[in-house]
C-alpha cells in the first residue's frame, strides 16, 4: 500500500494520477490525509474521488452542531481569505452538511499553518505540496501579487515554508520523513526574483537527506494540448546512505523528463485538440453548456475575441493547442475562444466550457459530470458549483498526465530501493549464518 498525504490538495489531481497508475501497475494506494481550505475544492475533491453521498453520521446533524465544528477550522469561501462566521451562517443546513461530510470523508486537515509534524501519519510514502502560485505567477503579478515567497512576506505562496516547518518538526521528534516529496508550481520559481528562495528551499531539503530533481514539464509532451509549463520537483529521501544516493541519482539521470529524446521514448498517446472539445451542439447538455460560456455582445467582449487565441475561427480552422487554463475565462488573457453562432443576441463566440477545461487538465468526463449532476444550491439563486467556480477549480489544478509521468518514476525508484534493501538483508542473513 502506497501511503500519500496531499497538502494544498485542490480537487485531487495527485489522487487522480495514482488512480490511473494503480490500474496500469497494479499498485494499491491510500490517501492518508488531504489539506485544503477552499470549501468548493473540498467538496469537489470528495465528489470526484469518493462520490456524492453524505456521511451517514452527519446526515441528521443540526445546523448549530455543524457550525460549531466548522467555525474555527479556517475554511475559505474563495481560496484567498478566511471565511467570516456570518458567511458560514448564511449557508443552509444542506450546504453545511455537504462541506462537513467532505472534510470527514477526505480526512482533510484544512489549514497547513496549524498542521503539526507529529499529527501526520507515522509512515508517509509520498507527500505532495502544490502551494499557491499567485505571488509567483505572471498573471498574479498583473494583479499586484508580487511579494513572492520571502519568509517574512506572509503571502499565500509563502506557505511553502510551512512545509519546511512540518518536516523539521518530524525530524526533531525522530519521526520518519516522507520517503518522497513532490512540489508543483509555476516555472517562475526559478526566475531572478524568486530563485534565491527556491535555492534555499532545495538546500534545506538536501540537509534533511533528500535528492532533488527539478523537472520543467510541458503539457503537450504528455498528451494534453494545452500551452502549460509547470515546475515539478521530485525529492527522494536517501538520508546518509551513499549507495542509495548513487542508485537514485543514476535512475534520475537515465530517466530525465527534461530530455525530449527520453520523453519521445515513452511513446505517450497524444490525442488531437478536437478530442477534448465538445462541439456536438445537437446534444442538448453540451449546447446548454456552450450557451453558458457565450459572453454578451459588448465592446469589451469583442476585445477578448480580438486579443486572444481563436481556437476555432469562423472558417472552421482549429488550433493545435489552447492557451494555459487559468481560473477565469471571461477575461483577457484567457485560454482562447471558439467561434459560436447560435443566432442569438450574444457574441459570435464562446469560451471553453468548464467541461472542456476539466478535460484539458487531464480529468475524465465522469469527474466533471459528478460535480454537475450532483450540484446543489449554495443560496436561493446560486449553485454551489457555479460556472465560474468550476473554471477556478480546473485552473487551480495540475495536469494529471504530468503527475502520472512523475509518479511512474516514484514507483520505479520505490522498487529499486526495495530491491536494494532486500539484497542487503539477504547479505546480512548469510553473513550471520
Amino acid at each position: 500500500m502506497f501511503k500519500i498525504v496531499e497538502l494544498f490538495s485542490g480537487i485531487g489531481s495527485q489522487a487522480k494520477a495514482f488512480e490511473r497508475l494503480s490500474k496500469k501497475r497494479k499498485v494499491k494506494f491510500e490517501i492518508l490525509n488531504t489539506c485544503e481550505w477552499d470549501v468548493h475544492a473540498i467538496v469537489a475533491y470528495d465528489y470526484i474521488h469518493n462520490g456524492a453521498e453524505i456521511e451517514k453520521s452527519i446526515s441528521n446533524m443540526s445546523k448549530q452542531d455543524i457550525e460549531s465544528r466548522l467555525v474555527n477550522l479556517g475554511l475559505s469561501n474563495d481560496g484567498k481569505v478566511p471565511m467570516k462566521e456570518k458567511t458560514l451562517n448564511m449557508y443552509s443546513i444542506e450546504v453545511l452538511r455537504r462541506i462537513y461530510s467532505s472534510i470527514v470523508k477526505t480526512k482533510n486537515l484544512i489549514n497547513v499553518e496549524k498542521v503539526k509534524g507529529n499529527e501526520l501519519p507515522k509512515e508517509i510514502d509520498l507527500m505532495t505540496y502544490s502551494f499557491p502560485c499567485q505571488d509567483l505567477s505572471n498573471v498574479g503579478a498583473l494583479h499586484g501579487y508580487n511579494k513572492g515567497i520571502d519568509r517574512d512576506a506572509h503571502t499565500r505562496s509563502g506557505l511553502l515554508w510551512e512545509v519546511e516547518r512540518i518536516l523539521v518538526e518530524r525530524q526533531k521528534e525522530n519521526l520518519e520523513l516522507p520517503r518522497f516529496l513532490l512540489l508543483e508550481n509555476v516555472t517562475s520559481l526559478e526566475a531572478k526574483r524568486h530563485v534565491k528562495n527556491f535555492e534555499e528551499w532545495k538546500k534545506k531539503l538536501e540537509e534533511l537527506g533528500y535528492i532533488n530533481c527539478v523537472n520543467k514539464l510541458y503539457a503537450p509532451d504528455f498528451g494534453i494540448p494545452q500551452n502549460r509549463r509547470r515546475l515539478l520537483m521530485l525529492s527522494v529521501y536517501v538520508g546518509n546512505d551513499k549507495e542509495m544516493k548513487k542508485i537514485v541519482t543514476k535512475y534520475l539521470k537515465n530517466h530525465n523528463l527534461n530530455d525530449q529524446e527520453y520523453i519521445k521514448s515513452l511513446n505517450i498517446n497524444k490525442p488531437k485538440l478536437a478530442n477534448y472539445l465538445r462541439l456536438d451542439y445537437t446534444n442538448k447538455e453540451l449546447y446548454d453548456e456552450a450557451l453558458l460560456s457565450q459572453p454578451k455582445n459588448t465592446k469589451s467582449r469583442k476585445t477578448i475575441w480580438e486579443k486572444n487565441s481563436q481556437i476555432i475561427n469562423s472558417d472552421g480552422t482549429m488550433k493545435k493547442i489552447v492557451q494555459t487554463i487559468t481560473t477565469k475565462q471571461d477575461r483577457h488573457p484567457n485560454s482562447g475562444n471558439i467561434y459560436f453562432n447560435p443566432k442569438n443576441k450574444s457574441a459570435r463566440y464562446r469560451f471553453l466550457t468548464p467541461r472542456e477545461c476539466f478535460l484539458l487538465m487531464g480529468f475524465d468526463e465522469k469527474n466533471f459530470e459528478v460535480l454537475k449532476h450532483n450540484n446543489f444550491h449554495s443560496r436561493k439563486e446560486s449553485m454551489f458549483f457555479s460556472r465560474d467556480k468550476l473554471y477556478k477549480l480546473a485552473g487551480n489544478s495540475i495536469v494529471v498526465n504530468m503527475l502520472e509521468a512523475i509518479f511512474n518514476q516514484v514507483l520505479d525508484i520505490d522498487d529499486l530501493i526495495k530491491k536494494t534493501n532486500n539484497k542487503r538483508l539477504n547479505f546480512e542473513n548469510k553473513s550471520i549464518k
